[in-house]
């Protein structure tokens, strides 16, 4: 238990029989909503972990919401090996939204993906009918990070479902300009907000935690 909230740990299994460490923050207070917020951490392979999520989940517990944080395959605690591209983790995510809707009555989803987990868990939306919105923390649209991530865009541009992409305005990974191109395509309502002068991995750091959860239950209000 942390001063803000409840956390529990369990183990979530994949259908292709990958076992995932798995984190649920509960308010310590009434709960608001049955919403329940799952964060993706950021890419495996350059060390990202569930741990890097803690500070929102545990800011969103603080504000009466349930998150749910785990680590991908081959992470941590969880079997398995990272994949390159994040394809066989769009497994990981289904599956962890998938124990949600079943064992947290939780009929509302809200997907949030951070870095490399931004696409990861925007290729898993429409798989998921209990997902109702999702939000993008420095997504990495650009050319480079495209190589790697560039075949997941077409999921979540292609989605109706609501979306806000957060970004810094120094990300170094996407610019605005790219962000900004790639988003004229897309589907559905969709909400940018942009932080002036931050960069991809500050934005990431525990100082903009707080401000990420601001972001998270704004949006969230909407749905």
């Amino acid at each position: 238990m942390t001063r803000s909230c409840y956390v529990e740990s369990c183990t979530v299994e994949t259908n292709d029989g990958i076992k995932l460490h798995t984190r649920l923050f509960k308010p310590r207070e009434e709960m608001k909503d049955n919403l329940v917020i799952v964060l993706v951490h950021p890419y495996s392979i350059m060390g990202g972990c569930q741990g890097l999520m803690r500070g929102i989940a545990s800011g969103l517990a603080g504000r009466g919401y349930r998150a749910v944080t785990f680590d991908m395959r081959g992470v941590g605690k969880s079997t398995g090996r990272p994949s390159l591209m994040g394809f066989s983790e769009i497994r990981d995510v289904v599956a962890v939204c998938k124990w949600v809707t079943e064992n947290l009555s939780g009929d509302r989803v809200l997907l949030v993906g951070s870095s490399a987990g931004a696409p990861i868990s925007g290729s898993a939306v429409d798989l998921i009918e209990q997902v109702v919105g999702y939000v993008s923390l420095g997504y990495p649209f650009g050319l480079t990070a495209s190589i790697l991530f560039g075949r997941h865009h077409k999921s979540i541009l292609q989605s109706p479902k609501p979306k806000l992409f957060v970004m810094g305005t120094k990300d170094g990974f996407t610019s605005v300009k790219q962000l900004e191109n790639k988003l004229k395509s897309a589907a559905g309502r969709v909400e940018t907000h942009l932080i002036e002068g931050v960069s991809h991995f500050q934005m990431e750091g525990p100082d903009y935690d707080a401000q990420m959860v601001d972001l998270i239950l704004k949006f969230t209000a909407s749905l």
